[in-house]
C-alpha cells in the first residue's frame, strides 16, 4: 500500500519530495507519537494503521472525498478583520494550526477558536496537525494580550483551547485560569467555552480552569476506546471520562467530541455515547454536549482514513445520542468541537431555561 515518493525527472521541481520535507518538519515525530512513560497495554494492535516514517517518510494515496465534503475557501471582510486582529496581538489560532475546513465560514461570521500557551504541543497524537516538540518559554502576558483581542472584536461567544504543555507542573492550568478571568471581566456579555487538556490527570490544576468558572468545559475524547493507542497513545480514556465527571460534579457544563472514519464501526460510536454518559453521571446530570464529525487526514504523515461516513449515519448518531440523554448534539461531516458552538450554547440555554420554567 505505501511506497517511497518517486524522484521529479530531471530539471523539474521536485514537489513530491519537497512536501514530504516540509511534513517531516513540523511533524518530526513518527506519525501515533513517540514512546511515553505511562502508556497502558494496547487492547488490540493497529500498528497496521501507521505509517512508519522513523526509516525515511513513507506515502498512501488518500481516499478521494465525497461531494458532501466541500469546504469554502477563506476569505471576505469577517475574515479578514479577525485575521488581522489575531496578526496584531500575536495570538494563535487553532483553526489555522490544525487546518480546519471550516475556517473560512467560521471566521466570516465572526468566529475563530483561540489557541492558548503557544503553537507547539508535547504530544504527537496520529490525527493532529499541531506543531510537535519542544514548547518556547512560557509567555506569561497572552492572558492580557487574549483579553484585549477579545474585546476588540466583539463576539457573542469564543472557545478558547490550547497545545498540551506536559513540560509545565500544571500543564499551563494557571495560564488558562487567567486567561478565564481576564476574559470574563474584558467582555462581560460574552460566554466563554474552553476546550482543555487532560493535564494528565493532575485535578488541582484542573480544578482551577474549574474556579475561573468558564460556561462550557469541553475536552474531547476523540475516538472509541479500542483506538487510543494509534490516535491518542500519550493520552487515556478512563482519565478523559474522569475529566469530565468532575466538570459535571462541580456544576459545570461538559462537553466532549469524537471523530468518526478513523476505523472505528458505528457500533463502537454508540457504545462510546452509553460509556461516556454512564461515567459522567453525577448529582448533577452527565455530559452534556455531544458533537461527531469526520476525519480527515491532514498530511500523508497522519493516519489514513478508513471510510467517509455519510450523512444519513450522522444524523442516526444525533438522533441516538439525544435519546440516549444528550442534551446537545452536533453530528455532521464537517463538525468539529468549535463548530456552531455559539449555536450550541444558545441551544443548550434555551433548553435548560425550559427545564427550569417547568419546574
Amino acid at each position: 500500500m505505501s511506497s517511497t515518493p518517486p524522484s521529479a525527472p530531471a530539471g523539474t521541481p521536485d514537489l513530491v519530495n519537497e512536501g514530504v520535507r516540509r511534513t517531516l518538519a513540523r511533524h518530526p515525530r513518527p506519525a501515533g507519537g513517540d514512546p511515553v512513560k505511562n502508556l497502558d497495554a494496547p487492547v488490540v494492535s493497529l500498528s497496521g494503521m501507521v505509517l512508519n516514517n522513523s526509516g525515511g517518510a513513507e506515502t498512501l494515496a488518500p481516499k478521494r472525498k465525497p461531494d458532501w465534503l466541500r469546504a469554502k475557501v477563506p476569505g471576505g471582510p469577517g475574515y479578514t478583520r479577525l485575521k488581522n486582529i489575531m496578526t496584531e496581538h500575536r495570538l494563535f489560532t487553532v483553526c489555522e494550526e490544525a487546518g480546519c475546513p471550516n475556517m473560512g465560514e467560521c471566521w466570516s461570521r465572526g468566529v475563530a477558536t483561540i489557541m492558548i500557551l503557544g503553537d507547539t504541543c508535547t504530544r504527537a497524537c496520529g490525527f493532529c496537525n499541531v506543531k510537535t516538540g519542544r514548547p518556547a518559554t512560557l509567555d506569561k502576558d497572552e492572558p492580557r494580550r487574549v483579553a484585549e483581542s477579545l474585546s476588540l472584536m466583539g463576539l457573542k461567544h469564543v472557545v478558547i483551547t490550547s497545545v498540551n504543555r506536559d513540560e509545565l507542573a500544571d500543564g499551563g492550568a494557571g495560564i488558562w485560569a487567567e486567561t478565564i478571568v481576564r476574559s470574563k471581566a474584558a467582555c462581560p456579555e460574552m460566554s466563554i467555552e474552553v476546550l482543555i487538556p487532560d493535564f494528565e490527570g493532575n485535578w488541582p490544576a484542573l480544578q482551577m480552569v474549574i474556579d475561573a468558572q468558564p460556561h462550557i468545559i469541553n475536552h474531547n475524547l476523540e475516538t472509541i476506546r479500542r483506538m487510543y493507542p494509534a490516535v491518542r497513545p500519550s493520552a487515556k480514556f478512563d482519565r478523559s471520562l474522569e475529566l469530565l465527571r468532575r466538570v459535571k460534579e462541580a456544576g459545570g457544563v461538559a462537553k466532549t467530541g469524537i471523530m468518526v472514519g478513523i476505523g472505528e464501526r458505528d457500533e463502537e460510536v454508540l457504545a462510546l455515547q452509553d460509556d461516556v454518559l454512564a461515567a459522567t453521571a453525577t448529582a448533577n446530570g452527565a455530559c452534556d454536549i455531544l458533537t461527531i464529525g469526520q476525519y480527515l487526514q491532514p498530511t500523508r504523515n497522519h493516519l489514513p482514513v478508513d471510510r467517509f461516513v455519510h450523512p444519513d449515519v450522522f444524523a442516526m448518531y444525533k438522533q441516538q445520542g439525544l435519546a440516549k440523554g444528550f442534551r446537545v448534539v452536533e453530528s455532521g461531516p464537517m463538525v468539529r468541537s468549535s463548530y456552531h458552538a455559539d449555536h450550541q450554547a444558545d441551544e443548550l440555554t434555551s433548553i435548560l431555561r425550559e427545564r427550569a420554567d417547568r419546574a
